[in-house]
């Protein structure tokens, strides 16, 4: 067995997608693990996913139903055939660190522990956060097992740039889950150079 390389991105989204499903595929097999677990929104993410991972049992977590505006669900009907045409199993579900926390912040104003869990996680970037939350859904619907490691991929907004090996935990054993390696992630930008891109951004 290698020492994994650990590669950081200049920037986040899409534009590493590639790479990452580069990455995670060659970790996969240095260390015999068969179970990906990745995130999507419209499906592109999880179709590119399933393609490059033949074999492999490969879970594509969406965001739930309702996430952005009532009954409406992101991921495209074209994207979940192509998803299921290569053996990926899609998995549309409460997020594990939003749901009723969530309802409680929209209702009432204050934050419950799911969402300062998610900040906290937030720290090391998005994708960070959201590898964990997806390995914890897919362990709670009996998609992955918890006594095996599976790559987890996830992104910033659009895309992939998050990778890692982890060994997935129910949601009631969350601080048992560990992140054994980080594959790659984006370096992340100060509070204060994404503060003056995104005012850059607005002005463009």
């Amino acid at each position: 067995m290698t020492e994994p390389e650990i590669v950081h991105f200049l920037q986040p989204g899409p534009k590493n997608t590639e790479e990452v499903l580069r990455l995670a595929k060659k970790r996969a097999e240095e260390l015999g693990i068969r179970s990906i677990i990745v995130a999507t929104t419209r499906g592109r993410t999880g179709a590119s996913a399933a393609e490059f991972f033949p074999g492999y049992r490969v879970i594509v977590v969406s965001h739930s139903s309702g996430f952005h505006h009532p009954d409406e669900q992101e991921l495209t009907e074209e994207y979940r055939t192509a998803i299921e045409s290569q053996g990926g199993v899609i998995l549309t579900t409460t997020h594990a660190l939003g749901g009723v926390g969530r309802a409680v912040r929209r209702k009432l104003g204050t934050y419950q522990m799911e969402e300062l869990v998610a900040y906290t996680l937030r720290i090391l970037g998005q994708g960070m956060k959201v590898v964990c939350e997806i390995a914890v859904m897919a362990a709670d619907a009996g998609l992955v097992r918890t006594d095996e490691d599976a790559i987890v991929i996830a992104g910033t907004g659009r895309g992939a740039d998050t990778a890692v090996v982890l060994r997935p935990v129910n949601a009631q054993d969350f601080f048992d889950l560990r992140i054994k390696e980080i594959l790659c992630r984006p370096r992340l930008r100060s509070a204060a150079e994404a503060k003056a891109a995104a005012s850059l951004a607005a002005q463009a």
